[in-house]
């Protein structure tokens, strides 16, 4: 694939959305059962006030669950508020085959790079996966102390591949982040389904 500096030269990769895909089954039924709108859980673990102190390696899970639960006080009470934490935190996941295969027949080509906002378990969670082998380098907003959409974690990601970073196609499942990378000269994949890494891949593909 050509990006806007010339033949793309690296792969930098969003893992969860792209790659991991969380199950939250059991999260679902536990606020149902307590009365409350599927997704409320998600909603205040995953606000930028809660989520992005674990993201940065700041606090330990059992502290995000806390501050978690002290979002749901006055909703339900204090064992079911840490109950529904840790039962997101603990919450199944599963890798996309398909989305596997592409990026392990990329990394023939050229180098591949996760790139992602995770939390210190990400070695863990790699390894329950099976892909401690499937990128070149995995860039973790928990190890660096910066997340997406900020470009320094876009900078180090491209400094790991050994190429400019107009020389990068960055794929990721949301908008602002996809956005950043094309600030920085990246060509941007905004994910939805595997079929959004075809054309661009098949274009690596055949010119490597």
């Amino acid at each position: 694939m050509t990006t806007r500096g010339g033949p793309c030269e690296a792969v930098l990769c969003d893992l969860d959305n792209v790659v991991r895909f969380y199950d939250v089954t059991h999260v679902t039924a536990l606020e149902r059962a307590a009365g409350l709108p599927p997704g409320t859980t998600e909603d205040i673990a995953y606000a930028p006030e809660v989520d992005l102190p674990l993201l940065l390696g700041r606090v330990t899970e059992e502290e995000w669950v806390e501050a978690v639960a002290r979002g749901l006080a006055g909703r339900v009470d204090a064992d079911r508020a840490r109950e529904l934490g840790r039962a997101l935190a603990r919450a199944p996941f599963r890798a996309d085959e398909a989305v596997v295969a592409l990026l392990r027949r990329i990394r023939t080509r050229v180098p591949l790079v996760l790139i992602t906002n995770a939390t210190l378990r990400l070695d863990e969670d790699l390894a329950a996966l099976g892909l401690t082998d499937l990128a070149d380098h995995v860039v973790s907003s928990a190890v660096e102390g910066v997340a997406k959409p900020d470009p320094a974690l876009y900078r180090i990601a491209a400094a790991r591949a050994g190429v400019p970073m107009d020389r990068c196609l960055f794929v990721d499942d949301s908008r602002e982040n996809v956005a950043a990378a094309v600030a920085l000269g990246m060509t941007g994949v905004r994910f939805r389904e595997p079929a959004d890494l075809h054309a661009p891949f098949g274009l690596i593909l055949e010119e490597a």
